[in-house]
């Protein structure tokens, strides 16, 4: 028995690689681009206000598609979605390297955009299979150190690259990290255990789902950024349209796209919202004060990035920390306390002195990344461990679909707050704000107490 568990070990690890390299290399595209836009710019002829369609049709791309990669994947295996998405993704990267027009490189950044999709569908629903479930929350916390590790690496590795090179190489280095993932998933991964429960996969709930947050995504934008108002309520009338008739047709599906199945399972549903308003929170901070350091006090944009490190570094400690704990302490009992640590650091920043020492800044980032980090490893575990293993799929991209809506209202938040204070109170603004979304986020994880835990201590 103890030598089976011996040879197991290594395989299983080496499994795990390969969903931790895809995760880096999807997590990487997310965030080196935003450096690159200025050079893309330049280089394609095009206004920067255009340039930066590479970044959102991306992120635009994964949004819509999310979830119905994540049925997919429990319908044909998670294990087949994670390795074309991964092939999807290298082979859209080489694209990216080669192209020679902004429309080519934007073209293949929306092909890119499907394989990252097939990958985050999958990748916490594949680490459930690999991990028992005793010690699944310590693979939950080294996926959430690595996302971290990727977010706060990219503008770095952005640009060292560009200081040696074009940006073509922002691309080529997703290709050998793909190739090595795809090896080592094709050989080690698991495949889905065997269900009793059958169905297919919903093609018209795909095409509406698609659109539904197609065009929630979109109005939201139009509205931060006062586009044509007559152009966004039109938006506005096809997104209810299209999002009661999506929604009635999930509500007939035995196993549909949007889990609404799931969501009918309080801790689950519960850790859904607690999500959503916690990326709020995060990234109404996040969005906002470089715009303070650098237009209030000053910093430059190299100061900036290393002003902002403390944040994922902290989260980077605690996230394996806080996968440990939830072996043992309830998920909404640690969220709470995450969120706690998490809103009073928002409350420091926002009551930050009119000249800070660097070092005041440093302590009150580093205290928001080590609530955050406390908070998202129970969070993500609680998520994808209350679905039933032939859902682990829904699970994954619901967490995954979570996480990008509580994105994109932060910044579309940030983008209103901007538009209704004058420069010096932006910023506070945001933050107060934040820190009302992580209060409300760390209520409702609290709420999940009176809920047994799928993993870690039973409630009370």
């Amino acid at each position: 028995m103890n030598k089976e568990k011996i040879a197991f070990i290594p395989k299983q690890y080496l499994a795990v690689i390969a969903v931790l390299l895809a995760i880096m290399m999807s997590v990487l595209d997310g965030t080196i681009m935003n450096i690159a836009l200025p050079t893309l710019a330049h280089d394609f002829e095009v206004a920067p206000s255009t340039a930066i369609w590479i970044v959102n049709a991306y992120q635009l791309v994964i949004t819509m598609t999310l979830l119905s990669f994540a049925s997919l994947g429990d319908v044909h295996g998670y294990r087949r979605i994670f390795l074309i998405g991964i092939s999807i993704f290298v082979t859209a990267s080489l694209a990216c390297a080669l192209s020679t027009s902004f429309w080519m490189l934007t073209a293949s950044r929306v092909i890119q955009g499907f394989g990252a999709a097939c990958v985050m569908s999958v990748n916490t629903a594949l680490i459930r299979l690999i991990y028992p479930p005793q010690i699944l929350g310590r693979g939950m916390g080294v996926n959430a150190m690595v996302v971290a590790v990727s977010a706060a690496a990219g503008p770095s590795i952005a640009g060292s690259i560009l200081a040696l090179g074009s940006w073509h190489w922002l691309f080529v280095i997703n290709i050998p990290l793909g190739i090595a993932a795809l090896v080592i998933g094709y050989r080690l991964l698991p495949p889905n255990p065997a269900s009793e429960i059958k169905h297919k996969f919903d093609k018209i709930s795909a095409i509406a789902n698609a659109l539904t947050f197609g065009l929630l995504i979109y109005t939201l934008e139009g509205f931060a950024h006062s586009e044509n108002r007559r152009f966004i309520a039109i938006q506005l009338v096809l997104l209810v349209i299209i999002g009661v008739y999506y929604i009635r047709r999930q509500l007939r599906q035995t196993t549909p796209i949007l889990p609404v199945d799931l969501l009918k399972i309080p801790i689950f549903s519960l850790s859904i919202g607690t999500s959503i308003t916690s990326f709020t929170a995060q990234m109404l901070a996040m969005v906002s004060l470089p715009f303070f350091m650098q237009n209030v006090l000053g910093y430059s944009a190299v100061q900036i990035g290393l002003l902002l490190t403390p944040w994922p570094l902290a989260t980077i400690l605690t996230a394996p920390l806080a996968g440990r704990l939830v072996e043992r302490v309830h998920a909404g009992l640690l969220g709470g306390i995450g969120m706690a640590v998490f809103a009073a650091g928002l409350f420091a920043l926002y009551r930050l002195p009119a000249h800070p020492e660097e070092w005041s800044i440093i302590w009150r980032m580093a205290l928001c990344g080590m609530g955050f980090g406390l908070f998202q490893t129970p969070n993500n575990v609680t998520i994808v461990s209350s679905a039933p293993t032939h859902r682990s799929g829904g699970a994954s991209g619901m967490l995954g679909t979570a996480r990008l809506l509580g994105q994109t209202l932060g910044t579309t938040l940030v983008a209103l707050l901007f538009r209704m204070f004058p420069e010096g109170h932006r910023s506070q603004a945001c933050l107060l704000l934040a820190l009302v979304f992580a209060i409300g986020a760390g209520i409702v994880s609290c709420l999940r107490l009176t809920q047994n835990a799928p993993t870690g201590r039973k409630k009370a």
